[in-house]
């Protein structure tokens, strides 16, 4: 009599073959093969269909899976400069979690421009996601907003949330900023200014804002001509430090909203013969690995990149199974460095 398990060489295995084998109904086969490992771990019988189906090289079809439940579980992502590494960071957290979801992620990483970040919402919409994990978004104009709303896909602002209308996961960077002021204050310097980042991004306003209400707590001021506006690179820290730093009435601390820029700002310090932290104080922002590695390690206040990524995929999730969400603030802290102990009283 021919066995029942045996197969065609060369076919893929069915289903019903790898239900057979492991001795389970195919039902039971089918949902263990399409859904992600529960929190508690796989049953016996779920680790013999796992087994079984590795074994037999099962190699599920996902077209079909998508014509079912029209789902493709496929999660977009717009993502501008992934060489940043804060930003990197933040994708590998949406990828290590979109996988241990069973999702797959389709990236599409376009220059820090409205124009090319439309393209890129348009064109991962087209893909037919089954949402949009939309990350650093470039403040858009009022027609990009009204074609978002329109779109029945969903979608969840990750670190920047220039759209109101949609929920959104960010590090806490007012609270980072007040950390800062609090931080340069308590340590001796009160003659203070900010490079503050681009205009357009959420995450510099608010860290721009909270540092400022830090310094009123002290009753300190932050004059406009004490703020330089820049990119989040070395190139923006140098010029804004060299019109802040290269003069007679240069300021005693500097808070660079991101540590890229306070590297610009560490070149500049030592090309005009000023030493950090006893002519300048100085704390950046997001903990890169870099920061503790410096010549004089950075004091800054870290930012929790991977969790926010993560906690994007969770929301969207939710989103994508019809669910309500609400949108998450998580929280930052202040890492103390030699970049920022107590200012030493000296004349200039």
């Amino acid at each position: 009599m021919t066995d029942r398990l045996a197969r065609v060489p060369g076919r893929p295995p069915t289903l019903r073959e790898i239900a057979d084998r492991a001795g389970v109904h195919v039902s039971t086969a089918s949902r263990v093969l399409r859904q992600p490992e529960p929190a508690d771990g796989w049953s016996d019988a779920a680790q013999r269909v796992r087994r079984t189906a590795a074994e037999l090289g099962y190699q599920p079809n996902l077209w079909a899976a998508s014509l079912r439940t029209r789902r493709t579980t496929t999660l977009g992502v717009v993502m501008p400069r992934l060489t940043d590494g804060v930003v990197a960071t933040m994708f590998q957290g949406i990828e290590e979690t979109a996988t241990a979801a069973g999702y797959s992620v389709l990236l599409s990483s376009p220059p820090d421009d409205l124009g090319a970040q439309r393209d890129a919402v348009d064109f991962l919409s087209g893909r037919q996601v089954d949402g949009l994990l939309l990350s650093s978004l470039h403040s858009p104009s009022e027609d990009f907003l009204a074609s978002l709303s329109t779109r029945s896909l969903p979608m969840l602002q990750l670190n920047r949330h220039p759209d109101p209308t949609l929920p959104y996961v960010a590090g806490d960077d007012a609270q980072g900023g007040r950390l800062a002021a609090r931080h340069l204050v308590e340590r001796g310097y009160t003659d203070l200014a900010v490079i503050a980042g681009p205009a357009h991004a959420t995450t510099a306003q608010e860290r721009l804002f909270g540092f400022r209400n830090g310094l009123s707590e002290y009753g300190i001021d932050l004059p406009d001509d004490r703020v330089r506006r820049t990119g989040f690179d070395v190139a923006g820290g140098v010029a804004a430090a060299t019109s802040l730093l290269d003069r007679p009435d240069r300021p005693r601390a500097i808070f660079a909203v991101s540590d890229t820029v306070a590297i610009g700002v560490i070149g500049v310090a030592r090309d005009l013969g000023l030493t950090i932290p006893d002519d300048l104080g100085l704390v950046g922002y997001n903990d890169i690995p870099v920061a503790a590695q410096l010549p004089v390690p950075l004091t800054t206040i870290r930012s929790p990149a991977r969790l926010i990524g993560a906690t994007g995929v969770h929301l969207l999730l939710d989103l994508v199974a019809g669910r309500d969400v609400e949108s998450a603030v998580l929280p930052v802290e202040l890492v103390e460095r030699a970049s920022s102990s107590a200012a030493r009283t000296r004349p200039r």
